[in-house]
């Protein structure tokens, strides 16, 4: 069996099924990946519903075509970073959505190729850009970003406890000579690292390589930027479905829906609301939707996997 036959998007069903499609509905899949949750959708919809799939990796289209062909009559692909819903949609000519799915995980296309430098597994240049349209690489910032910022970012966006270490051991290395390759960076990243560390079951640059792909993609502000965006944009009853696979993310995607079922946003001993804001959306989930034990064992990557979905009122 081909690797394109035996992917199975993490949270399929669950996230489907949240949506609670309308065969003649319009939905966007806003992180397209391999397509395995756009075909989904897809088998759902009649002749008359429309599906939107979004991007932002170009080399995600050429194998989720051939994936979705048996229902291109019903999708438009989209070359763009979700953060630009907004004008994707009008750009498409969808004024309103019926139902949203967006899974913020990195995709397995992504990770497989070893050019493409996100992983720590596979010696590659530093890349790690989503969209090789942009700049920023993973390059510049290990070898031009301040020792300061190095350690901001994988604090703030890996976690990374050892980040004084690893950011110092970093900016030392690059003073002799620039780190060109994930290889030498997580080389780099063991050494600086004390034994304990490297007893543990995660590898030991896994914090600094999620910290480093986040920061080169800016993932935790389009995240920001999308949720109240896409709930703009859905129609009334139309459901938002939101995997996130990091604390980081889901935190956002948590906050960002429980604000919106809130509404209002005076402060708590003010006697009447003066700030006039209602209620967008009404949380379906009030908890996140994990992996079932059988998913977990086909796919250990489903552990971290959180599901947060929510209906426009």
């Amino acid at each position: 069996m081909s690797t394109e036959q035996s992917h199975r998007p993490v949270l399929l069903t669950e996230s489907v099924d949240a949506l609670a499609i309308r065969p003649e509905g319009r939905y966007v899949d806003g992180t397209l990946g391999r397509g395995g949750h756009a075909a989904e959708i897809a088998r759902r919809l009649t002749a008359g519903g429309r599906l939107l799939c979004i991007d932002r990796d170009e080399a995600a289209f050429a194998g989720a075509a051939d994936r979705l062909a048996f229902c291109a009559d019903r999708i438009t692909f989209l070359h763009g970073n979700f953060r630009d819903l907004s004008r994707l949609m009008d750009e498409a000519g969808m004024d309103l959505a019926d139902g949203m799915l967006f899974d913020l995980g990195v995709s397995s296309p992504q990770l497989d190729d070893g050019e493409r430098g996100f992983s720590y597994l596979h010696d590659a240049p530093l890349d790690m850009r989503m969209d090789r349209r942009e700049g920023l690489t993973a390059r510049t910032v290990v070898n031009e970003w301040p020792e300061a910022d190095l350690k901001r970012i994988l604090y703030t966006y890996g976690e990374e406890r050892y980040a004084p270490a690893i950011a110092r051991a970093i900016v030392q290395r690059r003073a002799r000579e620039p780190i060109e390759t994930t290889g030498e960076l997580a080389e780099l990243i063991r050494g600086a690292m004390p034994g304990a560390a490297l007893r543990e079951a995660q590898h030991p640059a896994k914090r600094t390589f999620q910290a480093i792909r986040i920061a080169v993609n800016d993932e935790l502000a389009a995240v920001e930027e999308l949720i109240p965006v896409a709930v703009e944009r859905l129609a009334p009853g139309g459901r938002l479905a939101v995997i996130t696979f990091h604390s980081l993310e889901d935190r956002i995607v948590k906050q960002s829906l429980q604000g919106l079922a809130k509404g209002c946003i005076c402060p708590p001993d003010f006697p009447v609301c003066t700030c006039g804001q209602s209620p967008k959306v009404r949380l379906v989930t009030r908890k996140p939707i994990q992996a079932a034990p059988g998913e977990l064992e086909e796919n250990p990557r489903a552990r971290s996997a959180k599901l947060r979905v929510a209906e426009r009122i």
